[in-house]
């Protein structure tokens, strides 16, 4: 390591901090190393440097393991340490050109994902067995998983190789990590996924892999009129209001823009276009799929779904709404899988501000959404924080999915300890 610039070496002693903290066996550490171990090992020793992505998961792996206050006390150093290490990587020699093939490879690796979220999904929704739909879902996880990362290393490696190209820019700064933001991505079971490029060092030339799938999946629940995970009674609640011809008029512009984008090769500025897309009123997401389907930019509707699933709880169960009333139950019912990924103590900060703001009815619709893709094992651990408040909600939530489930999470909540 003494040859090795001294961010690198500086990000590199912070990486095998962090990692000699977590658990090896469980988490995204364990994927990693599974999936990728020489990667992580030339990352761990400076000689490579992990995409952002990967940082964020292990500060997730942290927040999980020793609580979100742990995370954040680390994830700013991570975010300068990366940055530094990221500047240095790429002063070397051959840099750019190094640059570029990794997006090249990257890029292949996106509209793979794209495609293959496609596919799952249209196969999700002609899913005839409650089985089926069960292991769909669990594939359509890891698909997600997969766009998602890809995307943003994508956006990470255009970035550095903008900062390259124009010497004065300054180096780009990593995205928020996870505790400082609604996380993307559930922490994962102990089973493998992807392959060789997961950590993001030797993946380029990798022919895209089948993800298995995790432990236990639960299957998911059938959205209803203009709800979901049957928490309600669509006569209780007053339906998504319609959008009117300013609504159709702005979807439309926005779409063409995003479409001039992606023609002219800018994708930084298409990828914040959808990030403040993902911002507007819930009725107009309805109207945004469809032009970008008519458009021919699947691939960026999946984008976006990712950047709604990442808004407050309240906003994120509107957007569900108003998907599942405009007749894309499929779309709403993945909405609603990505945004519930999130550690536990998220969701449970999350029911207690809905709660403590009377929004009963969003509390309920989240609740459920977590109920019908995460173990009940992971909702004891929601419950543990405030056992009075939360039980009775999440018990109430769990039988909107199933009557099984609500016995599944009785047992659950006995065993940890939240239930006599």
């Amino acid at each position: 390591m003494a040859q090795l610039p001294g961010a690198a070496v500086d990000f590199a002693r912070f990486l095998a901090g962090l990692t000699a903290r977590l658990d090896r066996r469980s988490g995204w550490l364990a994927v990693f190393l599974e999936r990728d171990p020489d990667g992580m090992r030339a990352c761990l020793a400076g000689s490579e440097l992990p995409p952002w992505d990967v940082v964020d998961a292990l500060l997730q792996d942290l927040a999980a393991d020793q609580g979100a206050a742990a995370a954040r006390t680390e994830a700013a150093t991570a975010r300068t340490l990366h940055a530094a290490a990221t500047a240095a990587h790429d002063a070397g020699p051959g840099a750019a050109a190094a640059l570029a093939g990794r997006l090249d490879g990257m890029l292949r690796e996106q509209r793979y994902a794209a495609e293959r979220l496609q596919e799952l999904t249209a196969h999700r929704a002609t899913a005839t067995t409650q089985e089926a739909a069960a292991a769909l879902d669990v594939d359509l996880a890891w698909a997600e998983d997969d766009h998602r990362r890809a995307t943003a290393r994508c956006a990470e490696l255009r970035a550095r190789s903008d900062a390259l190209a124009t010497p004065a820019a300054a180096v780009p700064a990593p995205a928020p990590a996870a505790p400082e933001r609604p996380a993307k991505q559930a922490k994962p079971r102990k089973r493998p996924r992807g392959g060789a490029r997961f950590a993001g060092i030797a993946g380029e030339a990798a022919e895209p892999p089948q993800p298995p799938a995790p432990v236990a999946p639960a299957p998911a629940a059938a959205v209803r009129g203009a709800r979901f995970a049957g928490v309600t009674d669509p006569a209780e609640e007053p339906a998504p209001s319609r959008p009117g011809p300013e609504d159709a008029h702005a979807a439309g512009g926005a779409v063409a823009h995003l479409h001039a984008l992606r023609a002219q090769g800018r994708g930084g500025e298409a990828h914040v276009l959808l990030a403040e897309l993902a911002g507007w009123p819930a009725p107009r997401l309805p109207l945004l799929a469809a032009e970008l389907h008519r458009a021919g930019l699947e691939a960026d509707w999946a984008t976006l779904l990712w950047e709604v699933a990442a808004l407050p709880p309240a906003g994120l169960v509107a957007a569900a709404d108003a998907l599942a009333a405009a007749g894309r139950g499929a779309d709403a019912r993945q909405l609603l899988r990505q945004g519930v990924a999130r550690p536990a103590p998220e969701i449970a900060d999350a029911l207690h501000l809905l709660t403590g703001d009377g929004r009963d009815r969003q509390a309920r619709a989240l609740a459920g959404a977590y109920l019908a893709v995460r173990s009940p094992e992971d909702a004891a651990g929601v419950a543990r924080s405030d056992p009075d408040r939360l039980v009775p909600l999440l018990l109430d939530a769990a039988r909107g999915v199933s009557e099984e489930r609500h016995w599944d999470l009785v047992h659950a909540f006995r065993v940890a300890g939240v239930l006599a």
